[in-house]
Order: structure tokens, then C-alpha cells, then sequence
């Protein structure tokens, strides 16, 4: 099934997994102000669909997401100063958030550059897979901002404090390999294969325990923030509400007759 949510923003749902592609390519998939509301309203409507388990987020054309639309925005400064900067409210903090916390897996397929917002996109999700043409680029104090969509919790989590203080502090190109090297992909493929790829991995994940997946991403998230006493007893209940799932069951099945487990995402 496929969908538009806007002209800039491609929704397909096949077979469990839901493909979420930014298609502003001659703008390289700057996020003006359609494209924002378009994505935000597709990653929720990802998230609520009880028929995708998994979800795939790609660009249209040379760039993943070069951040903010620069033109729309210099026209908003103009008519509106500081104001016009409502739009991390907005628009990046629930794009982040429903990346980072969409109870299913989300795999990003960084086709090319992803800088600011975009980067800060391709970080909130769970397993990174770049083109060999890739680069991230941090780019906010290049025009004199700070990190935005959840950039300054994800970087340092990814890379560390340090290395996260530098990549801030002196924006510069990213390219796959470093980014590889530096934890910001879990894998480099070819610019040709990355459709087919990315593809792939996320059908894996839309095959598999869904329920047990949001539990993963639940879990590390609490344990992130809480010390170990708490955490096991978030493990505690976690493990219950998984054990409870009709997934669990059908893999202890499989497991005794030696065959391979066919989740149904519950």
C-alpha cells in the first residue's frame, strides 16, 4: 500500500514493514515546513498501525536530509526573529521522539549527506546502514545554533562526550567509513545495494517479535537513566509482558519441534 502524506513525503506499508521516504531531492531533502508536518504525521501513523512492524527511513535522490529548509527559514527570521525557531517544538522534538521511541525498530538507510536535523534523525533511530557515499555532518554551529533533534543526548550516547563536543563544536564532513569507525552506522554497503540492503534488514525485523523488540527498546532506555536496582525491576516487568506474548509462545514451540519461529507480532 502506498501513500503520499505530502508530495514530500512517501509512506508505504508491505508485508508489515512501513518505508517513510523524504522526496524533496532537488532540495536534498531540506525540511521546509510541508515536509515536517508530513514526516511527523507518518512516523505516528507508523507507530499507531498495528500492520507495521518495522519501519524503514530513507531520502529520495543525493541526500538522506540536509536539516532545515534555509530559505524558508531566512524568511521566517525576517517576519518572525527567534520565533521562528518554535519549529524544534514543533516539529524535531516529536520527530525525534517518535523515532527513539516507536515501539517497533527503525532502521535508517542513509543514502547520502545527513546534516543537522537529518543527522539528528538518522542517530534517534535503532540500526544505521550507510551508502559508501554517505556523510553526516553536524552542521548547527556552522549558523551559529545549538543541537537540536535530540542531538546532544543521542551523539554522546553513540560516540562519546568528547568525541560528541568536538563533532559539535567544529562541524565538518562525516564520511561513511569514519562514521562506521566512530559507532554512527552499524554497516557501510555500496551506494547501489543500499535500497536492497536496508531493505532487507528491515523486513527481518518486521518478521520478527515485535512485542519483544519494544521491550528491548523500552529496556534500555530506563536502564540509561536509572541505576541497577531499578532497572531489574523494570527488567522484572518487562520480561513478564514478553513472556506473556503470543510471540513468546510460538517461539518455545518452535524451538522444541527444531523449527524455525513465525511471529505474528503480538
Amino acid at each position: 500500500m502506498l501513500c503520499c502524506m505530502a508530495d514530500t513525503v512517501l509512506h508505504d506499508v508491505t508485508e508489515g514493514l512501513a518505508t517513510i521516504t523524504l522526496n524533496r531531492p532537488d532540495a536534498m531533502n531540506a525540511l521546509d515546513e510541508a515536509t515536517k508536518n508530513a514526516l511527523r504525521d507518518a512516523l505516528h501513523r507508523a507507530a499507531d498501525d498495528p500492520a507495521v512492524r518495522a519501519v524503514l527511513l530513507t531520502g529520495n535522490g543525493r541526500a538522506f536530509c540536509v536539516g532545515q529548509d534555509l530559505k524558508e527559514h531566512i524568511g521566517e527570521l525576517q517576519q518572525q526573529g527567534g520565533g521562528a525557531l518554535t519549529t524544534v517544538r514543533e516539529h524535531y522534538n516529536p520527530i525525534t521522539l517518535a523515532i527513539a521511541t516507536m515501539p517497533k525498530p527503525v532502521v535508517a538507510a542513509v543514502n547520502g549527506v545527513a546534516a543537522g536535523a537529518g543527522a539528528g534523525f538518522a542517530f534517534a533511530a535503532d540500526h544505521r546502514i550507510l551508502a559508501d557515499s554517505a556523510a553526516y555532518n553536524t552542521a548547527f554551529a556552522g549558523i551559529a545554533l545549538t543541537a537540536d533533534s535530540g542531538m546532544s543526548w543521542s551523539l554522546p550516547r553513540l560516540v562519546g562526550p568528547a568525541r560528541a563536543k568536538n563533532l559539535l563544536l567544529f562541524p565538518r564532513s562525516v564520511k561513511a567509513e569514519e562514521a562506521l569507525e566512530l559507532g554512527l552506522a552499524d554497516r557501510v554497503v555500496p551506494a547501489d545495494r543500499l535500497a536492497e540492503e536496508a531493505r532487507e534488514t528491515a523486513r527481518r525485523l518486521a518478521e520478527g517479535p515485535t512485542a519483544a523488540y519494544a521491550a528491548i527498546k523500552e529496556s534500555l532506555d530506563y536502564g540509561a537513566s536509572h541505576s541497577l536496582a531499578e532497572t531489574l525491576d523494570k527488567e522484572g516487568e518487562l520480561q513478564l509482558r514478553a513472556g506473556a506474548s503470543e510471540d513468546h509462545r510460538i517461539a518455545v514451540e518452535a524451538f522444541v519441534r527444531k523449527e524455525t519461529p513465525r511471529y505474528v507480532g503480538r
